[in-house]
Formats: structure tokens, sequence, C-alpha cells
């Protein structure tokens, strides 16, 4: 595993509209309604969370552990001017991927008004900035077109099919260097 100093240890912090926060148990009932909004079932798939007991399974397994090992994760990305929250964004460490990959995933109502690209935007950002990397790669479905049109906004090229572990069907594999 790759050393990250403590300083680096921070996440995006915000952008003209938005605030990044590590997720907390207050924040599973989101978590839980926005893992299991149609996109996110089509797209990214079912993670066994229906209940708020799984969704705090979810943020203390899943981003908490991640930040943790790694010194980044999936954060909450929530609006500025009342603390809304939006959606997640951030870095992941996939065992079966060579780089750090963006994800990012937010609730059907605010799709349509820019914020993903905003936080993926500053995720990137922080990637080369804060944590000194030099490519992110990134996942999609094979028919997930908004997130696809994201990416190559974002400068990410389309680089070839991959298999990920407990996915049935191949993912597009994208990079950016940074």
């Amino acid at each position: 595993m790759r050393e990250i100093s403590s300083q680096a240890r921070l996440l995006p912090n915000e952008t003209p509209r938005l605030h990044f926060r590590l997720l907390s148990d207050s924040d599973a009932e989101f978590v839980l309604a926005l893992l299991n909004e149609p996109d996110w079932l089509k797209y990214i798939g079912d993670k066994n969370v229906h209940t708020l007991e799984d969704a705090l399974a979810y943020i203390h397994t899943g981003p908490l552990a991640m930040f943790a090992q790694q010194g980044f994760c999936l954060s909450l990305v929530e609006r500025i001017q009342d603390g809304v929250p939006l959606g997640l964004c951030g870095l992941l460490q996939r065992e079966s991927l060579q780089w750090p990959d963006i994800g990012f995933a937010f609730a059907q109502r605010y799709h349509g008004r820019g914020i993903a690209f905003e936080a993926a935007t500053a995720t990137l950002k922080h990637a080369k900035e804060t944590l000194g990397l030099t490519k992110v790669a990134a996942i999609t479905a094979l028919n997930n077109e908004a997130s696809m049109g994201l990416l190559s906004k974002l400068g990410f090229t389309l680089q070839d099919k991959t298999a990920l572990p407990g996915h049935d069907e191949p993912s597009n594999l994208f990079l950016k260097i940074l």
C-alpha cells in the first residue's frame, strides 16, 4: 500500500456549490435511498443495502474502511447553502485495477445540474494536487451513456473493456492522465 501523509488524508473541501465530507452514521437514511435508486441498481448494481443497518454497514465497511486504508474514499457531497446531501463522489482503490478510480452517483432529482461534473473536477484536482496521483481510472457499465459523456467531458479516454469481480457483464475502463 502507498504511504499517504497525514496532510494528504483530506478530502476535497469545497467548490462554489458543494461541500465534501466523510460519511457518518447520520447519513444512513440517505445512503439507503441512494443505493436503491433505479440508476444505481441499473448501472452500479445491487449492493444488498436494504435496511438502515445495511446502510450503516456499507458506510463502515466501504467508504470509511477505504479512507482508513488508502487515505481516500467516496465522500458525501452536500449542498453548501443548506447541507442537503446530493450524492457520493470520490476515489476508490479496487484490487483488480492498477490505478485508483473515480466514482460518482447522485440522487436522480439532482441530475442535469452540473453537480457531478463539479464534484468530479474537484476530486480530480484533489487526486493530483493533494494525493500526488498521475493517473486515475474510471469504470462504467457498457450502456451508461450519461457517465460516459461526463467522463469524456472530464478528459478521460476509453481504454478497453474489463471484467470486475462480482459483475456478470464487462465494464468500460477509462483513464485520465493528470
